[in-house]
């Protein structure tokens, strides 16, 4: 699974339709380029900036004002390797943007 996490920036619904093609393109090309690899296996998509944390019986409004990042979605990717998803990871558009890119292994269920 690749996370991708960047600094909270204007909301996406501030920009125009030009600006928002700007920022799609890239990530559409790059995105693109792994599923002709056949490596896409899921596209989680984009979430929303807001959001809640439940623990316990308490329930607290997000994204979470005590960190610096927000979580912006997330894919998944088919790969043998760690290091083959990293190589994947390290042509994300947002590393351009000063975010990161996050590798996780999933966990087969079952």
């Amino acid at each position: 699974m690749l996370v991708f996490r960047n600094a909270p920036v204007a909301q996406r619904d501030a920009l125009t339709a030009e600006q928002l093609k700007n920022v799609s393109k890239p990530w559409q090309d790059w995105i693109g380029s792994i599923a002709a690899q056949d490596k896409l296996a899921s596209i989680g998509g984009r979430l929303e900036f807001d959001g809640a944390t439940v623990t316990g019986s308490i329930v607290t409004d997000g994204p979470y004002a005590e960190i610096k990042e927000i979580l912006l979605g997330f894919i998944i990717v088919k790969t043998a390797t760690k290091d083959e998803a990293i190589q994947l990871a390290k042509e994300c558009p947002v590393l351009k943007d000063g975010g990161s890119v996050e590798v996780r292994g999933v966990v087969q269920m079952g």
